[in-house]
């Protein structure tokens, strides 16, 4: 009777080519349990290289071995991941010509350099527009330009939003050459000195609170051999004021400026001021570690795909009156749990899938997706080998809903995948509501889709409880609650474990559409691994 009633729930949820193998669905009990864990005091926030980390660490490792999941890092169950921890001292100011300018109020600015001290001295200024080189949208603010050791003022996001114009890169929707994180990359590949990005709350997609807490704190930073002694100087935001305030010094406006950078042929203009700046720094070496699983596969076992979710939060904060443990429940123990959920239902399948399966907890995403990248660095098979990838960030824990979110739009094929396993559940996919905001390129997925491996981003940061952000969201009420729904939680997990299930179970390898910023890198990475099975 029992095993009836088990194959009729099991043809009610899976009637299709979707229909998943598992003799075991979403368990609620296992997963509250992933979560209430990981979101309890006793982790105290599961900040890296804290002893919340060490707790952290341990659980997920026995975890994956109680699951009868492999080691999956270079034999290991633990990839470790050197890091720094840096902080700015807040005494400085900014001068440029005959204006002084302050901390936190009028800019802020930190490096990665493991050095004491850094200075800006008699820096020429430059405003170089979007400072941007994108040959696939024919667009080059630093064409015929040499920047070494100058210091650029710059505009958040891209032109394409400024414009509003589909046909100027993608329009509203933020690429990522719109990402701050770019911007400090490609400066420092051409040398300069200095980088202020102009804050603008509704093109950078947060208030400037939110860029003075991100400055003024502690942050954590991979290092390398030279100390990261080639990155800038400084490296800040200044608010909008404070750039209106240098271009009127300099005998020109910034709001026309502004304008003239969203379009074609802007040549940077040379401000005829000079900045200094000198700051002083706390630095000291540590080391997380990311945490990594394997689920072999049969006849395809040496191609992988992976299900990610980073394990850190914010820590305990020192100094904060009442509770100061910022637990992350939402953000990002619920994300942990589902991986953590879905190795379970893959444990116990009927049969193994014919490609792998590498579960990968990453360290420090809150502080710029270190875990991910020095994962992508130093993996522990071939990118070129990496099939897919499934990034959770937060589930939905309001309830049930009839829609799936999309992160990123017309950028890869596993986007189509996502639109057919939705309709099998007979819900929709739907567009993020905010675009110009780039969370495509804000998650650990991110760091993957530069080495030219595509992947989905599943996500809820307030979507389905917009209460979540207003007052909960990276603060100390991130926490475990008992009001919480899991059917929303129990859909998203059966669609991420049907779109899992039918990769592994194919020989597809899903890639980048026409126009994406890193289909060339998975062309070549694909291109050399048929090269390699021929020569086979």
């Amino acid at each position: 009777m029992r095993t009836g009633i088990l194959l009729l729930v099991s043809l009610l949820f899976c009637y299709s080519a979707w229909c998943s193998d598992t003799g075991e669905t979403f368990s609620q009990r296992a997963y509250q349990n992933y979560v209430k864990t990981l979101a309890s005091d006793a982790f105290e926030g599961r900040g890296p290289m804290t002893e919340g980390e060490q707790r952290t660490v341990d659980y997920l490792v026995s975890e994956l071995k109680q699951l009868g999941v492999k080691p999956g890092y270079q034999g290991d169950y633990v990839q470790t991941v050197p890091m720094a921890s840096i902080a700015a001292s807040q005494d400085m100011q900014l001068k440029i010509g005959s204006l002084t300018f302050e901390p936190g109020k009028d800019f802020v600015s930190r490096t990665q350099q493991m050095t004491k001290l850094t200075q800006l001295q008699d820096s020429e200024l430059l405003f170089v527009g979007y400072g941007i080189h994108a040959p696939e949208y024919n667009w080059n603010d630093y064409a015929g330009l040499d920047v070494k050791g100058k210091t650029l003022i710059m505009l958040v996001n891209d032109p394409g939003y400024a414009t509003q114009d589909e046909e100027v890169f993608r329009g509203n929707a933020m690429t990522y050459y719109g990402r701050w994180t770019y911007k400090y990359e490609e400066a420092i590949r051409r040398g300069a000195s200095g980088v202020f990005i102009v804050h603008e709350t509704g093109a950078a997609g947060y208030p400037w609170s939110v860029v003075e807490s991100g400055a003024t704190g502690t942050k954590y930073m991979l290092v390398d051999d030279s100390g990261n002694s080639d990155e800038l100087e400084a490296m800040g935001w200044m608010q909008t004021e404070t750039a209106e305030q240098i271009f009127a010094a300099a005998g020109t406006d910034f709001q026309q400026l502004k304008a003239a950078a969203a379009r074609p042929g802007f040549k940077p203009v040379a401000l005829g001021l000079t900045a200094n700046l000198k700051t002083t720094h706390w630095n000291k070496m540590g080391e997380s570690r990311n945490v990594v699983g394997l689920i072999p596969g049969t006849s395809r076992k040496d191609e992988y795909i992976l299900l990610t979710a980073h394990w850190d939060a914010f820590g305990k904060k020192v100094g904060v009156k009442g509770d100061n443990i910022f637990n992350g429940a939402v953000d990002n123990a619920s994300g942990v749990a589902g991986v953590l959920e879905l190795a379970r239902m893959l444990s116990e399948r009927n049969e193994p899938l014919q490609r792998s399966v590498l579960l990968a907890f990453f360290t420090a995403e809150e502080t710029g997706l270190l875990g991910a990248f020095a994962f992508a660095q130093q993996p522990p098979v071939p990118t070129r080998k990496m099939v897919g990838l499934f990034n959770i960030d937060s589930m939905n824990l309001a309830g049930a809903t009839d829609y799936v979110l999309k992160y990123g739009d017309g950028l890869q094929e596993l986007e189509d995948w996502l639109e057919e396993a939705a309709a099998e559940q007979g819900r929709r996919v739907k567009p993020d509501a905010n675009p110009q905001n780039g969370l495509f390129f804000r998650s650990d997925h991110f760091a993957l889709a530069q080495q030219g491996v595509p992947g989905l981003l599943f996500m809820d940061l307030g979507d389905s409880d917009p209460e979540y952000i207003a007052n909960r969201y990276h603060k100390p009420a991130d926490e475990y609650l008992d009001t919480w729904k899991y059917d929303g939680v129990k859909n998203d997990l059966h669609l991420i474990y049907a779109l899992l299930e039918k990769l592994a179970n194919s020989s597809a390898w899903p890639t980048w559409k026409p126009g994406a910023e890193f289909k060339q890198i998975r062309e070549a990475d694909l291109a050399e691994e048929a090269d390699t099975q021929q020569a086979h």
